[in-house]
């Protein structure tokens, strides 16, 4: 069960990691590229990410 919380919160990272990139434009090829909207976006996804993980590793869960 671990694993499969670090899956799906690495897969919510990679996404908010995604989105942050095209925001700042980085990543071209999208209606997302450089809207900063995307940035914050992607940048609220990656800590719920980043929280997920915490969760999923913490000692007793």
């Amino acid at each position: 069960m671990r694993l499969i919380k670090n899956l799906l919160a690495l897969i919510v990272l990679a996404i908010g990691a995604l989105w942050a990139l095209q925001g700042v434009g980085a990543i071209g090829g999208s209606f997302m590229t450089g809207q900063s909207q995307w940035l914050y976006t992607g940048i609220v996804t990656m800590l719920v990410g980043l929280m997920g993980l915490v969760w999923a590793n913490r000692s007793g869960g």
